[in-house]
């Protein structure tokens, strides 16, 4: 028989069971409903990407009507743009798709851009979007777009968007910038050559004046003297090599002149590669006006005769030390610029820089000798001397300078001629 704590023993333990059972009932549904929502979830990316997949495929894969197009964009006014930028269409109508392929993308906000900018070390993009959408852009802008159909036949443009589809892969996205051989352009420049192959007929060896890379980018660069100033600072000799008619592709205007030239080998016959421009956009390219007033060259030479006339009026040493540090604090960050472009950056085009002869490590030198009140006589006169020689050999050195280089080299052979301790200087410190 069962007493009372017997009885009570059963029951506690009958609800015991219950509770585990019902627990055991409730994971059990949780379980069920889990594995469901993964199951779907599961369901819904394979879904998600078998669309993804062949939307891309719309946009890649060619058809017996498909074209190709090159897009010649004009000038904008911000730094980067004043070169212009160019693109490549391609239609298919029978899958209604238009779309445009940009090799010029590349993210401001992205994490040290001006440090990855400053070494070499900046990756730019491809990206692909509708011709309407990339018409938005320049259109708010008010550049000009014009687009040439490229006389490609249909194999070719199957290797083309072959070749596309190659760049699109995540592992070929980007690409490392470089701005003479490697940008929007040449990428066209270099697919259109691999999918023609030997068929495509550049013209003869060139036998007039072949002009160098610096004059290239200084006629987009003339409008802006400043912007041309820092420029031609930066940029070292290997930037006044001549650039030789392919060369020259590397600016989208002038490679959309220089593409027009060429021809396609077929049979007998040869054809122009692209046809004559068609009007996309219309406007006309900024046309800025120079203000002689604000130039570099104007701006130094009137500080030149302010440096004159106070050293000529001045006589209190504590004034002048603090004019010459400040002169100098300025001439030694241009000096640390020119050791890092020469030697600590991957840009092939700023090393080799001969800026660093007037803007040598000796001045750093002479300002610690101004900051910590020391005569540095010896120092002062090595870079009055080297200065100096700047100023006379300029004209036969292998790299050309910006005019105003020579103003700024004027005002460091004044100061350092001042504090160099010459008998025949009446500006010489007692």
């Amino acid at each position: 028989m069962l007493n009372g704590d017997s009885i009570l023993r059963v029951v506690r333990f009958s609800e015991y069971r219950g509770r585990k059972a019902n627990k055991l009932l409730f994971m059990t549904k949780i379980h069920y409903v889990y594995k469901k929502r993964k199951f779907m979830k599961k369901i819904f990316i394979f879904c998600l990407l078998i669309i993804l997949a062949n939307s891309r495929g719309v946009f890649s894969q060619s058809s017996n009507d498909t074209l190709a197009y090159l897009l010649t964009c004009g000038p904008g006014t911000e730094t980067y743009s004043i070169y212009g930028h160019s693109a490549l269409r391609v239609v298919i109508p029978e899958k209604h798709s238009d779309t445009v392929y940009n090799w010029g993308i590349f993210d401001f906000s992205a994490p040290n851009f001006v440090w990855k900018f400053a070494k070499g070390r900046l990756d730019y993009l491809l990206g692909d979007e509708s011709l309407n959408g990339f018409l938005q852009e320049y259109f708010f802008d008010h550049r000009y777009v014009y687009s040439q159909k490229i006389n490609i036949n249909q194999d070719e443009i199957r290797i083309l968007v072959s070749l596309i589809n190659e760049n699109l892969k995540p592992e070929n996205i980007k690409y490392r910038y470089d701005f003479f051989y490697d940008d929007c352009s040449t990428r066209i420049r270099d697919l259109l050559e691999k999918s023609i192959g030997q068929k495509l007929i550049y013209p003869p060896l060139e036998t007039d004046r072949i002009p160098s890379f610096r004059d290239l980018v200084s006629k987009y660069q003339n409008p802006y003297p400043w912007y041309k100033f820092g420029v031609d600072l930066i940029m070292g000799s290997t930037s006044d090599k001549k650039a030789v008619f392919r060369d020259r592709m590397f600016l989208p205007i002038d490679m959309k002149d220089e593409l027009s030239k060429l021809v396609i080998q077929r049979s007998e016959k040869r054809i122009p590669l692209l046809q004559n421009p068609e009007v996309l956009l219309d406007f006309d390219a900024p046309v800025i006006k120079q203000k002689f007033l604000t130039s570099p060259s104007f701006v130094f030479t009137f500080v030149i005769i302010l440096i004159l006339v106070l050293a000529a009026l001045i006589k209190n040493r504590k004034i002048i030390r603090i004019i010459d540090i400040i002169i100098f604090s300025v001439f030694s960050i241009l000096s640390i610029l020119m050791i890092f472009f020469n030697f600590f950056t991957d840009h092939q085009q700023m090393k080799w820089n001969l800026n660093i002869i007037w803007l040598n490590p000796i001045i750093i030198i002479c300002m610690i000798m101004l900051i910590l009140n020391k005569t540095g006589t010896l120092w002062f006169r090595i870079l009055f001397f080297i200065s100096a020689g700047f100023l006379v050999l300029q004209f036969i050195l292998p790299q050309d300078f910006n005019i105003a280089f020579s103003l700024l080299a004027i005002i460091i052979l004044i100061r350092s001629s001042v504090r160099s301790g010459f008998d025949w200087n009446p500006l010489t410190l007692k």
